[in-house]
Protein backbone atom coordinates (compact mmCIF):
# COMPACT_ATOMS: atom_id res chain seq x y z
CA UNK A 1 0.00 0.00 0.00
CA UNK A 2 1.31 3.43 -0.92
CA UNK A 3 -0.45 6.50 0.40
CA UNK A 4 0.36 10.17 0.00
CA UNK A 5 -0.45 12.67 2.75
CA UNK A 6 -1.03 16.25 1.57
CA UNK A 7 1.92 18.50 2.34
CA UNK A 8 1.34 21.40 4.73
CA UNK A 9 2.61 24.92 4.17
CA UNK A 10 1.54 26.37 7.53
CA UNK A 11 4.56 27.78 9.40
CA UNK A 12 5.50 26.59 12.90
CA UNK A 13 8.16 27.82 15.29
CA UNK A 14 10.46 26.50 18.00
CA UNK A 15 12.04 28.61 20.75
CA UNK A 16 14.50 27.18 23.27
CA UNK A 17 15.10 28.41 26.78
CA UNK A 18 18.47 29.89 25.83
CA UNK A 19 16.90 31.96 23.04
CA UNK A 20 17.74 29.67 20.10
CA UNK A 21 15.00 29.95 17.46
CA UNK A 22 14.00 27.62 14.60
CA UNK A 23 11.48 27.95 11.78
CA UNK A 24 9.54 24.93 10.54
CA UNK A 25 6.36 23.72 8.88
CA UNK A 26 3.39 22.36 10.82
CA UNK A 27 2.22 18.79 10.22
CA UNK A 28 0.28 18.01 13.40
CA UNK A 29 -2.36 19.80 15.43
CA UNK A 30 -2.44 23.58 15.66
CA UNK A 31 -1.58 25.29 18.91
CA UNK A 32 1.29 25.99 21.30
CA UNK A 33 3.01 23.39 23.48
CA UNK A 34 5.91 23.62 25.89
CA UNK A 35 8.07 21.05 27.62
CA UNK A 36 11.57 19.73 28.11
CA UNK A 37 13.24 19.17 24.76
CA UNK A 38 15.04 15.86 24.18
CA UNK A 39 16.12 13.65 21.28
CA UNK A 40 15.78 9.99 20.32
CA UNK A 41 18.50 8.29 18.27
CA UNK A 42 16.35 5.39 17.02
CA UNK A 43 15.76 4.91 13.31
CA UNK A 44 12.47 3.02 13.70
CA UNK A 45 9.66 2.51 16.20
CA UNK A 46 8.35 6.07 16.26
CA UNK A 47 4.79 5.08 17.22
CA UNK A 48 6.00 3.03 20.21
CA UNK A 49 8.18 5.97 21.23
CA UNK A 50 5.39 8.56 20.92
CA UNK A 51 3.04 6.46 23.11
CA UNK A 52 5.64 5.66 25.79
CA UNK A 53 4.38 7.31 29.03
CA UNK A 54 7.98 8.05 30.04
CA UNK A 55 7.97 10.85 27.42
CA UNK A 56 5.21 12.77 29.25
CA UNK A 57 6.08 16.46 29.49
CA UNK A 58 8.64 16.43 26.67
CA UNK A 59 9.12 17.87 23.21
CA UNK A 60 10.78 15.15 21.19
CA UNK A 61 13.30 15.45 18.35
CA UNK A 62 13.59 12.40 16.11
CA UNK A 63 17.15 12.11 14.77
CA UNK A 64 16.27 10.00 11.75
CA UNK A 65 15.94 11.98 8.49
CA UNK A 66 12.38 10.80 7.69
CA UNK A 67 9.52 10.11 10.09
CA UNK A 68 6.18 8.56 9.16
CA UNK A 69 7.35 6.48 6.20
CA UNK A 70 5.56 3.31 7.35
CA UNK A 71 2.38 4.88 8.72
CA UNK A 72 0.70 3.89 11.98
CA UNK A 73 -1.25 0.91 13.29
CA UNK A 74 -3.01 0.27 16.59
CA UNK A 75 -0.88 -2.77 17.47
CA UNK A 76 2.22 -0.56 17.83
CA UNK A 77 0.98 1.60 20.69
CA UNK A 78 2.38 1.34 24.23
CA UNK A 79 -0.42 3.23 26.00
CA UNK A 80 -3.87 4.69 25.42
CA UNK A 81 -2.65 7.83 23.63
CA UNK A 82 0.36 9.77 22.36
CA UNK A 83 2.29 11.01 25.38
CA UNK A 84 4.85 13.43 23.94
CA UNK A 85 3.96 17.14 24.21
CA UNK A 86 5.22 17.88 20.72
CA UNK A 87 7.34 16.53 17.87
CA UNK A 88 10.22 18.05 15.89
CA UNK A 89 11.75 16.38 12.85
CA UNK A 90 13.67 17.01 9.67
CA UNK A 91 11.16 15.54 7.21
CA UNK A 92 7.68 14.06 7.50
CA UNK A 93 7.18 11.42 4.86
CA UNK A 94 4.36 12.35 2.49
CA UNK A 95 4.07 8.70 1.48
CA UNK A 96 3.86 5.58 3.60
CA UNK A 97 4.06 1.97 2.47
CA UNK A 98 2.97 -0.86 4.77
CA UNK A 99 0.19 -3.32 4.25
CA UNK A 100 -0.77 -3.34 7.94
CA UNK A 101 -0.89 0.46 8.33
CA UNK A 102 -4.25 1.99 9.23
CA UNK A 103 -3.32 5.61 8.51
CA UNK A 104 -0.61 8.23 8.19
CA UNK A 105 1.38 9.85 10.97
CA UNK A 106 0.20 13.42 10.36
CA UNK A 107 -3.47 12.48 10.83
CA UNK A 108 -2.54 10.37 13.86
CA UNK A 109 -0.84 13.33 15.53
CA UNK A 110 -3.74 15.64 14.73
CA UNK A 111 -6.21 13.10 16.15
CA UNK A 112 -4.12 13.05 19.36
CA UNK A 113 -3.83 16.86 19.43
CA UNK A 114 -0.03 16.85 19.13
CA UNK A 115 1.68 19.93 17.70
CA UNK A 116 4.50 18.92 15.35
CA UNK A 117 6.87 20.64 12.96
CA UNK A 118 9.15 19.51 10.18
CA UNK A 119 11.78 21.27 8.12
CA UNK A 120 14.03 21.84 11.14
CA UNK A 121 17.78 21.23 10.90
CA UNK A 122 17.61 18.49 13.52
CA UNK A 123 21.33 17.74 13.24
CA UNK A 124 22.15 21.29 14.33
CA UNK A 125 19.43 21.21 16.99
CA UNK A 126 20.63 17.92 18.51
CA UNK A 127 24.25 19.09 18.49
CA UNK A 128 23.13 22.23 20.29
CA UNK A 129 21.42 20.20 23.03
CA UNK A 130 24.39 17.84 23.32
CA UNK A 131 26.64 20.86 23.89
CA UNK A 132 24.35 23.02 26.05
CA UNK A 133 22.33 20.32 27.80
CA UNK A 134 18.62 19.55 28.01
CA UNK A 135 16.42 22.61 28.40
CA UNK A 136 12.81 23.65 28.03
CA UNK A 137 11.36 24.72 24.72
CA UNK A 138 8.10 25.79 23.15
CA UNK A 139 6.66 25.04 19.71
CA UNK A 140 3.80 26.95 18.16
CA UNK A 141 1.71 27.34 15.05
CA UNK A 142 0.04 30.40 16.60
CA UNK A 143 2.88 32.78 17.43
CA UNK A 144 6.01 33.78 15.54
CA UNK A 145 6.86 36.65 17.86
CA UNK A 146 9.82 35.71 20.05
CA UNK A 147 8.69 38.00 22.86
CA UNK A 148 5.28 36.27 23.11
CA UNK A 149 6.85 32.83 22.80
CA UNK A 150 9.32 33.68 25.56
CA UNK A 151 6.48 34.73 27.87
CA UNK A 152 4.68 31.43 27.24
CA UNK A 153 7.91 29.52 27.73
CA UNK A 154 8.35 31.00 31.21
CA UNK A 155 5.17 29.19 32.26
CA UNK A 156 6.59 25.75 31.38
CA UNK A 157 7.80 23.99 34.57
CA UNK A 158 11.28 22.53 34.84
CA UNK A 159 11.48 18.73 34.83
CA UNK A 160 13.52 18.65 38.05
CA UNK A 161 11.13 18.35 40.97
CA UNK A 162 8.16 17.18 38.86
CA UNK A 163 6.16 14.06 39.72
CA UNK A 164 4.54 13.28 36.37
CA UNK A 165 3.76 9.63 37.05
CA UNK A 166 0.38 10.52 38.52
CA UNK A 167 -0.65 11.90 35.11
CA UNK A 168 -0.11 8.54 33.41
CA UNK A 169 -0.69 5.92 36.11
CA UNK A 170 -3.91 3.92 35.99
CA UNK A 171 -6.77 5.34 38.07
CA UNK A 172 -8.14 1.92 38.98
CA UNK A 173 -6.53 -1.48 39.42
CA UNK A 174 -7.03 -3.99 36.61
CA UNK A 175 -5.76 -7.44 35.66
CA UNK A 176 -3.87 -8.75 32.63
CA UNK A 177 -3.26 -12.30 31.45
CA UNK A 178 -4.74 -15.63 32.45
CA UNK A 179 -5.88 -16.21 36.05
CA UNK A 180 -4.71 -19.80 35.58
CA UNK A 181 -1.10 -18.74 34.94
CA UNK A 182 1.68 -20.15 37.09
CA UNK A 183 2.76 -16.85 38.66
CA UNK A 184 1.03 -13.78 40.08
CA UNK A 185 2.74 -10.39 39.93
CA UNK A 186 1.55 -7.10 41.39
CA UNK A 187 2.52 -4.17 39.16
CA UNK A 188 3.03 -0.67 40.58
CA UNK A 189 2.19 1.56 37.63
CA UNK A 190 4.13 4.81 37.27
CA UNK A 191 3.77 4.96 33.47
CA UNK A 192 3.65 1.38 32.29
CA UNK A 193 4.30 0.22 28.72
CA UNK A 194 1.92 -2.47 27.46
CA UNK A 195 4.71 -4.57 25.95
CA UNK A 196 6.08 -5.15 29.45
CA UNK A 197 2.79 -6.78 30.39
CA UNK A 198 2.93 -8.91 27.24
CA UNK A 199 6.41 -10.13 28.13
CA UNK A 200 5.20 -11.25 31.53
CA UNK A 201 2.02 -12.89 30.20
CA UNK A 202 4.12 -14.87 27.69
CA UNK A 203 5.97 -16.31 30.69
CA UNK A 204 2.89 -17.65 32.44
CA UNK A 205 2.34 -14.62 34.66
CA UNK A 206 -1.02 -13.24 35.76
CA UNK A 207 -0.74 -9.54 36.61
CA UNK A 208 -2.71 -7.01 38.57
CA UNK A 209 -1.79 -3.41 37.81
CA UNK A 210 -2.16 -0.93 40.67
CA UNK A 211 -2.27 2.90 40.73
CA UNK A 212 0.88 4.77 41.77
CA UNK A 213 -0.37 5.56 45.28
CA UNK A 214 -1.46 2.01 46.14
CA UNK A 215 -0.43 0.66 49.54
CA UNK A 216 1.47 -2.57 49.99
CA UNK A 217 -1.56 -3.96 51.86
CA UNK A 218 -3.74 -3.43 48.78
CA UNK A 219 -1.20 -5.20 46.59
CA UNK A 220 -0.66 -8.07 49.03
CA UNK A 221 -4.39 -8.85 48.86
CA UNK A 222 -3.67 -10.08 45.31
CA UNK A 223 -1.36 -12.73 46.86
CA UNK A 224 1.53 -11.93 44.50
CA UNK A 225 4.60 -14.09 43.98
CA UNK A 226 6.48 -10.92 42.98
CA UNK A 227 6.27 -7.17 42.58
CA UNK A 228 7.10 -5.27 39.40
CA UNK A 229 7.83 -1.51 39.55
CA UNK A 230 7.36 0.14 36.16
CA UNK A 231 8.99 2.86 34.13
CA UNK A 232 7.53 6.37 34.13
CA UNK A 233 8.18 10.09 33.64
CA UNK A 234 9.41 12.80 35.97
CA UNK A 235 11.93 13.22 38.77
CA UNK A 236 12.30 10.30 41.22
CA UNK A 237 13.48 12.77 43.89
CA UNK A 238 9.92 14.18 43.94
CA UNK A 239 8.37 10.78 44.73
CA UNK A 240 8.95 10.12 48.43
CA UNK A 241 5.61 8.30 48.63
CA UNK A 242 6.82 5.82 45.99
CA UNK A 243 10.15 5.29 47.78
CA UNK A 244 8.21 4.43 50.94
CA UNK A 245 6.00 2.01 48.98
CA UNK A 246 9.10 0.21 47.72
CA UNK A 247 10.54 0.05 51.23
CA UNK A 248 7.28 -1.56 52.37
CA UNK A 249 7.52 -4.07 49.50
CA UNK A 250 11.12 -4.92 50.39
CA UNK A 251 10.05 -5.53 53.98
CA UNK A 252 7.75 -8.34 52.82
CA UNK A 253 10.69 -10.32 51.41
CA UNK A 254 8.77 -10.97 48.19
CA UNK A 255 10.89 -10.60 44.99
CA UNK A 256 10.90 -7.23 43.26
CA UNK A 257 11.93 -6.20 39.74
CA UNK A 258 12.20 -2.53 38.73
CA UNK A 259 12.66 -0.93 35.31
CA UNK A 260 13.78 2.64 34.54
CA UNK A 261 11.95 4.84 37.08
CA UNK A 262 11.49 1.68 39.14
CA UNK A 263 15.28 1.26 39.10
CA UNK A 264 15.83 4.82 40.32
CA UNK A 265 13.25 4.41 43.09
CA UNK A 266 14.86 1.15 44.26
CA UNK A 267 18.20 2.97 44.49
CA UNK A 268 16.62 5.71 46.58
CA UNK A 269 15.27 3.14 49.06
CA UNK A 270 18.93 2.42 49.84
CA UNK A 271 19.83 6.07 50.32
CA UNK A 272 21.42 6.38 46.85
CA UNK A 273 20.60 9.76 45.27
CA UNK A 274 19.55 10.34 41.68
CA UNK A 275 20.39 13.36 39.56
CA UNK A 276 19.42 14.95 36.27
CA UNK A 277 21.63 14.06 33.30
CA UNK A 278 23.14 16.55 30.89
CA UNK A 279 21.01 15.36 27.97
CA UNK A 280 19.74 11.89 28.87
CA UNK A 281 19.66 8.52 27.09
CA UNK A 282 16.92 7.97 24.51
CA UNK A 283 17.10 5.48 21.67
CA UNK A 284 17.38 1.80 20.81
CA UNK A 285 21.14 1.46 20.36
CA UNK A 286 22.74 2.05 23.78
CA UNK A 287 25.48 -0.49 24.66
CA UNK A 288 25.38 -1.92 28.19
CA UNK A 289 27.72 -4.40 29.86
CA UNK A 290 26.35 -7.03 32.23
CA UNK A 291 29.02 -7.19 34.95
CA UNK A 292 27.73 -10.54 36.21
CA UNK A 293 28.19 -12.36 32.89
CA UNK A 294 30.74 -10.16 31.13
CA UNK A 295 28.44 -9.94 28.11
CA UNK A 296 27.30 -6.76 26.39
CA UNK A 297 23.84 -6.02 25.06
CA UNK A 298 22.26 -3.36 22.87
CA UNK A 299 19.47 -1.71 24.82
CA UNK A 300 16.44 0.54 24.43
CA UNK A 301 16.50 3.55 26.75
CA UNK A 302 14.45 6.59 27.69
CA UNK A 303 15.52 8.48 30.79
CA UNK A 304 16.78 11.90 31.86
CA UNK A 305 17.69 11.00 35.45
CA UNK A 306 20.29 8.52 36.65
CA UNK A 307 21.52 6.80 39.82
CA UNK A 308 24.60 8.25 41.52
CA UNK A 309 27.28 5.65 40.72
CA UNK A 310 29.82 6.85 43.28
CA UNK A 311 27.39 6.49 46.16
CA UNK A 312 26.00 3.21 44.81
CA UNK A 313 29.48 1.65 44.79
CA UNK A 314 29.88 2.48 48.49
CA UNK A 315 26.40 1.49 49.70
CA UNK A 316 26.12 -1.71 51.79
CA UNK A 317 24.05 -4.57 50.36
CA UNK A 318 24.02 -2.98 46.87
CA UNK A 319 25.76 -4.57 43.90
CA UNK A 320 26.14 -2.76 40.58
CA UNK A 321 25.24 -5.24 37.85
CA UNK A 322 25.19 -3.24 34.59
CA UNK A 323 27.15 -0.28 33.21
CA UNK A 324 26.59 1.94 30.19
CA UNK A 325 29.54 1.52 27.82
CA UNK A 326 29.20 5.05 26.42
CA UNK A 327 29.43 7.06 29.63
CA UNK A 328 29.88 4.60 32.51
CA UNK A 329 26.55 5.39 34.19
CA UNK A 330 24.75 2.79 36.30
CA UNK A 331 22.38 0.62 34.24
CA UNK A 332 21.50 -2.05 36.79
CA UNK A 333 21.80 -3.03 40.43
CA UNK A 334 20.65 -5.69 42.84
CA UNK A 335 20.35 -5.99 46.59
CA UNK A 336 22.43 -8.68 48.25
CA UNK A 337 20.21 -8.92 51.35
CA UNK A 338 16.82 -8.88 49.59
CA UNK A 339 15.40 -10.58 46.46
CA UNK A 340 15.33 -7.36 44.42
CA UNK A 341 17.01 -6.10 41.26
CA UNK A 342 16.51 -3.40 38.66
CA UNK A 343 17.76 -2.01 35.36
CA UNK A 344 17.74 1.51 33.98
CA UNK A 345 16.90 0.51 30.41
CA UNK A 346 13.78 -1.09 28.86
CA UNK A 347 14.26 -4.85 28.40
CA UNK A 348 10.93 -5.31 26.62
CA UNK A 349 12.67 -3.48 23.74
CA UNK A 350 9.79 -1.99 21.78
CA UNK A 351 11.32 -0.70 19.66
CA UNK A 352 14.74 -2.34 19.75
CA UNK A 353 16.64 -5.60 19.89
CA UNK A 354 15.66 -8.49 22.15
CA UNK A 355 19.08 -8.69 23.85
CA UNK A 356 17.71 -7.89 27.31
CA UNK A 357 14.53 -9.96 27.54
CA UNK A 358 16.40 -12.52 29.62
CA UNK A 359 15.73 -10.22 32.59
CA UNK A 360 12.07 -11.27 32.64
CA UNK A 361 13.24 -14.90 32.84
CA UNK A 362 15.60 -14.01 35.70
CA UNK A 363 12.69 -12.53 37.61
CA UNK A 364 10.71 -15.74 37.10
CA UNK A 365 13.71 -17.69 38.43
CA UNK A 366 13.87 -15.39 41.46
CA UNK A 367 10.18 -15.94 42.23
CA UNK A 368 10.63 -19.68 41.80
CA UNK A 369 13.56 -19.75 44.24
CA UNK A 370 11.63 -17.70 46.77
CA UNK A 371 8.54 -19.87 46.52
CA UNK A 372 10.52 -23.06 47.16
Amino acid sequence: MSVTSPASTKPAFLLLEDGTFFNGISFGAEGTRGGEICFNTGMTGYQEVFTDPSYTGQLLIMNTAYVGNYGVKKEDVESSSVKIRGLICKNISERYSRMQASGDLADYLRDNNIVALEGVDTRALVQHIRNKGTMNGIISTEFNDIVRLRERLKLVPQMSGLDLSQEVSTNEAYTYGSPDATWRVAVLDFGLKQSMLRNFAERQVYLKIFPAHSSVQEMLAFKPDGFFVSNGPGDPAAMDYAVQSLKDILATGIPMFGICLGHQLLARTQGIPTFKMHHGHRGLNHPVKNLLTGKSEITTQNHGFVVDGTVAAQTPHVEITHLNLNDGTIEGLRLTNKPAFSVQYHPESTPGTFDSRYLFDEFITMMQAHKH
